[in-house]
């Protein structure tokens, strides 16, 4: 007697995951619906735009690169978002007795339920309008479509069962809190992408949709297009393209679901394996400074490679603070006063110091029983960081001097980047003593409830403080630029800048330090909140 098939179980399992999770609760049923009417929202508009642009001369290029984009979000999202979908997690049917060929042909059924499959159809069928031409190209669409859909979630079944590990694990989490540095930093650049193709034309993405046409999924829709150009041999080597990734992608996912299912949990080995590597990196101590300072920057960067939220907003402010002036080099509209915006981010890092600490903040104050105490854990804190904003400011103010060709103005543009620099770890020091506030552990609130108005006061009012400290080296940046002969004496703004900015952070560390170890038991109370 044949065992009865299993794929109608799992779909039935998978909507039922769905409609009890919506069963939960008002608030997460509201936010399932609203997200899922914006999504098809959106994917409605993308593919009536698609449609509309049917018969311009690139249109083949932007459909190819939407689905080599979609493509990739697919692949990455999994390690993104492993809470998303329950069903990603392949080790709850370890205890089941099911063989790999029915499970992934169950478990990629069951994965076609839902918002993402949805939107990815849809964004899939309007490309292959846009480019279809007669009546074999649309034949050869649907195949296509289907093609590319399955792609899209086998290589995304296949990335989360080769990590399923990593998934369920401490960096797993870690992974989920910088999800919404790749969301942010992917709209920039999609931003510039649409403003760039906005001035320019289709017609920029051509040598690019040529070598996407050859990727899958994007090779299905150039297999679309190929038909409607006449050329069968070329779509039947990208179909065939497209179907080989299909069949490697399932291969893969096969191998992955059968360790899993059969090999022993090697986690407890895998952090033994962590632990040593970290005694072994050590050796950090030996090239700080000896004493509290040494002890204290340590600590500082450890917190950064390890705490999730510290580790996200670093990469943020490393991301954006590139991203906004070398983009408008690119694009031809930058300065390089924009250099300063690396500054700016970075600094904001100083901000809230103790917050980061959390509860454990009482250890650093059983530490404090004096102002020179408290002064040297922070002059500490602000070496920490000046480790890696210092030489990163200057770096992102080199590449955009570089990429703009204005080399006469690098000296005063690294002079103000680092007056400004030296103006937040000031300000970063005092706020941080003053207007101190707790960071939630779990989930993704970077401030705990009931404090938003202290965050907004230590944030905000420090830039603005931080912008009028700056305000002499500024004047007299515009005073030089201005002037006659001032020109030949703008180099001066880099010592000017940098000693400006080193007296501003001596200044800001005295006055934070005393107000610190007067208040250590009102820091501890608002830090341990969250």
């Amino acid at each position: 007697m044949s065992a009865p098939a299993i794929t109608p179980v799992f779909v039935r399992l998978k909507l039922s995951l769905l409609r009890n999770g919506l069963r939960r609760s008002g608030g997460r049923k509201a936010a399932y619906v609203a997200s899922a009417v914006g999504a098809l929202l959106l994917a409605v508009l993308q593919t009536l735009g698609l449609v509309a642009l049917r018969g311009h001369a690139h249109v083949e290029s932007l459909a190819v690169l939407a689905v080599a984009v979609l493509g990739l979000g697919w692949a990455v999202m999994p390690l993104f978002f492993p809470g998303g979908d329950e069903t990603l997690d392949a080790t709850r049917l370890v205890m089941l007795p099911l063989r790999p060929r029915p499970l992934v042909r169950a478990l990629l059924a069951a994965s076609l339920v839902g918002i993402g499959p949805l939107f990815t159809l849809c964004l899939l069928a309007g490309s292959v309008l846009a480019v279809a031409r007669g009546a074999a190209a649309f034949a050869v669409g649907v195949l296509a479509v289907a093609l590319a859909l399955l792609v899209c979630v086998a290589v995304a079944r296949a990335v989360a069962a080769a990590n399923v590990r990593l998934l369920t694990s401490r960096k797993g989490r870690d992974l989920a809190v910088l999800s919404g540095l790749v969301v942010a930093i992917g709209a920039q650049i999609v931003n510039f992408g649409v403003q760039r193709l906005g001035s320019s034309g289709l017609g920029e993405l051509a040598p690019l949709g040529d070598v996407l046409m050859w990727v899958p999924p994007a090779s299905a829709v150039g297999a679309v297009h190929a038909v409607g150009e006449g050329a069968y041999g070329v779509a039947a080597a990208q179909l065939a393209l497209t179907a080989a990734a299909l069949a490697v992608a399932l291969a893969v996912w096969s191998r992955h679901l059968t360790r899993l299912m059969t090999a022993p949990d090697g986690s407890t080995l895998a952090g033994t394996e962590s632990a040593a590597r970290e005694r072994r990196a050590s050796g950090l101590a030996r090239l700080l400074p000896p004493g509290r300072t040494g002890t204290v920057m340590e600590r500082g960067l450890r917190y950064v490679w390890r705490d999730p939220k510290l580790k996200a907003a670093w990469v943020t402010s490393l991301a954006i603070g590139l991203i906004v002036p070398v983009f408008n080099a690119w694009q031809g509209t930058g300065s390089v006063y924009f250099a300063c915006f690396a500054a700016g981010m970075l600094g904001i890092q100083m901000y809230n110091q103790f917050g980061q600490d959390g509860s454990a903040f009482w250890m650093v104050a059983m530490t404090i029983s004096s102002t020179r105490d408290a002064c040297a854990e922070l002059r500490a804190r602000a070496y920490a960081l000046l480790l890696i904003t210092l030489p990163y400011a200057a770096l992102v103010t080199v590449v955009t001097t570089a990429m703009l060709g204005d080399w006469r103005r690098l000296p005063e543009a690294l002079g103000l980047s680092f007056a400004l620099l030296g103006a937040m770890l000031a300000t970063g020091a005092w706020t941080s003593a003053r207007f101190p506030y707790s960071i939630p552990q779990e989930g993704y609130k970077n401030v705990a409830p009931g404090q938003t108005g202290l965050a907004w006061i230590s944030v905000f009012g420090g830039m603005m403080a931080a912008a009028l400290l700056c305000a002499p080296v500024i004047a007299l940046t515009i005073w030089l630029n201005l002037s006659a002969g001032g020109a030949r004496l703008a180099w001066l703004l880099l010592p000017v800048g940098t000693g400006y900015g080193a007296v501003l952070t001596v200044a800001g560390l005295r006055l934070a330090a005393p107000r610190t170890a007067r208040r250590l038991p009102e820091i501890l109370g608002a830090v341990s909140k969250g």
